[in-house]
């Protein structure tokens, strides 16, 4: 036996017929509302000015992730290297000093 099942969305801001499901984030926490094509542009066009100027976050997790952080430590590895090597005290662990950041900089034309 043969079954059709049909899924209608409705509008979660005033009823009636929604046509998409938006998704977004906002202080952590994953939102989606089902809404018509107007009111989904509302939305998106009540956004726009803060999405303008906003950076797209790093995933929290993930392989994306430990990338950074891998490709971080290797980087903090070569400065405490480099600082060691021309006379600057570093520790081994924990952030490395901002002057010392700067001089690594300097040094690699960065």
């Amino acid at each position: 036996m043969a079954q059709e099942v049909k899924v209608i969305l409705v509008d979660d801001l005033e009823g009636g017929t929604a046509d998409e499901t938006v998704r977004f984030s906002l202080d952590g926490n994953n939102f989606e509302i089902d809404l018509s094509t107007e009111h989904a542009q509302q939305l998106r066009d009540a956004l726009q000015p803060f999405v303008s100027k906003a950076r797209k976050a790093q995933p929290r997790g993930g392989a994306k992730l430990k990338a950074v952080s891998s490709s971080r430590t290797q980087d903090a590895s070569a400065v405490r290297a480099w600082a060691r090597e021309n006379g600057y005290t570093v520790s081994d662990r924990g952030r490395v000093q901002s002057e010392i950041l700067e001089a690594y900089r300097r040094a690699h034309g960065g």
